[in-house]
């Protein structure tokens, strides 16, 4: 993980905090409710993902259903805090810039 004050740049891309955000708030999702809520192409998302899975951000679960292949993911522990401590550096780095302006 990177310094405190610095923002994760694994997390800081737009299709993987989009994705992370929607798995923190949710127990799992399946690849094609991320795609429709984060709006990337399949080759696209499936990229991303691959590199938060990579870094233990998330789990993948594959399974069929009705001989169709399914993907399931699943925010880490490994990742939830990276998330979290994003979102706390981003309001850090906020409050920095815009302290004193109306």
């Amino acid at each position: 993980m990177p310094d405190s004050n610095e923002l994760d740049p694994l997390v800081h891309g737009q299709i993987r905090l989009a994705s992370l955000s929607l798995l923190v708030g949710a127990e799992e999702a399946d690849f094609s409710y991320l795609k429709d809520h984060v709006g990337a192409t399949d080759g696209n998302l499936s990229i991303h993902l691959s590199k938060l899975e990579s870094a233990g951000y998330i789990r993948v679960k594959k399974h069929f259903v009705d001989k169709k292949p399914q993907s399931l993911y699943r925010i880490t522990e490994k990742g939830r805090a990276a998330f979290l401590n994003y979102v706390e550096n981003l309001k850090s780095l906020l409050g920095k810039e815009f302290k004193g302006k109306k």
